[in-house]
């Protein structure tokens, strides 16, 4: 092993830890191959719903090269974001919001620290070119987490890690810097299908997810009204749906995030305690001003609402 490499890559995973991420895996930034097929397929059989940008950039999905000439390697990391305390955990008639979405933005915080981690980069190594990606730009991220040995996508497509769960944000940089790989890992979800049977739209099959049925697409990516049909199985979800992670059994591993921007606002936690009949356009803009809530917009939160409110089955 050239010496060389080794430092950069223990310079690197030492970066990722001072920075506060969890966990830090790297691999050759080459063509996913294997992954071609199976998004082709996906997209032909319309599972991507309206997200009609998931057709656009083909190729710089599979090929990192496509999106920094000259890559050589994918450093993958993990940031962790469940919450301390699950703010529905105990109200089955409350209405609920995904973890992610309690603090700030995570784009805004991650990428951040991203920056600062090229910087610091460049000034350990020198000059190297690269580019820094979370959940921003057509890259396969849960693929590249898998082959860096982070954990396996499992049946609910989500990356599950051994050690922690699935409640992370990831992120990557892509570098044209040799670096030790690390080997993906082998899939532990073994006969467990409790994600699949507890999802109430029926939109995970295994290892393969209907997003045109998917809460999470439902109540944020579609600005259309939600079909009818979808009425009765909401689950009181009004941004996003954490059912699929929350049943998982690697979950039980989960820990508390170290990330005060992650931690809800009181003004939020005011919502939460039945004060959601006294939203107005301007509550919404404080209360969520910074926050992943902010991309369904008022009309979008409010549409979701009404949909929650006609909750049981007609």
């Amino acid at each position: 092993m050239n010496p060389q490499i080794q430092r950069n890559t223990n310079i690197i995973k030492g970066l990722a830890k001072q920075l506060g991420f969890d966990f830090c895996g790297i691999s050759k930034a080459e063509m996913l191959a294997e992954e071609a097929p199976r998004l082709e397929a996906w997209l032909k059989n319309g599972r991507h719903g309206k997200m009609g940008y998931m057709e656009n950039h083909f190729d710089k999905r599979l090929d990192p090269s496509k999106l920094v000439e000259g890559a050589k390697s994918v450093v993958s990391l993990l940031y962790n974001y469940y919450p301390e305390q699950d703010l529905v955990e105990h109200k089955e008639d409350q209405f609920k919001l995904a973890k992610y979405a309690y603090g700030e933005d995570y784009h805004f915080i991650i990428k951040d620290k991203l920056k600062t981690f090229m910087s610091l980069l460049a000034e350990e190594i020198g000059d190297i070119d690269g580019r820094v990606f979370v959940d921003s730009a057509p890259i396969m991220e849960r693929q590249w987490a898998a082959k860096s040995g982070l954990g396996w996508v499992g049946k609910n497509t989500l990356l599950i890690n051994k050690e922690r769960g699935s409640f992370f944000f990831l992120a990557e940089l892509v570098l044209d810097l040799e670096l030790v790989n690390d080997g993906p890992i082998k899939d532990y979800c073994g006969t467990c299908t409790r994600c699949i049977d507890a999802c109430p739209t029926e939109a995970i099959t295994p290892f393969e997810l209907d997003a045109s049925k998917c809460i999470s697409y439902l109540t944020i990516e579609l600005k259309d009204n939600i079909p009818a049909e979808f009425q009765g199985k909401m689950e009181n979800w009004i941004f996003g749906c954490d059912i699929c992670q929350d049943v998982c059994p690697w979950n039980r591993f989960a820990k508390p995030h170290n990330e005060p921007a992650f931690s809800p606002k009181n003004e939020l936690l005011e919502l939460f305690n039945n004060n959601w009949q006294d939203l107005t356009e301007e509550v919404f803009r404080s209360v969520f001003k910074g926050s992943a809530v902010k991309r369904t917009k008022f009309e979008g939160l409010m549409r979701n609402l009404e949909m929650a409110k006609k909750n049981s089955p007609s």
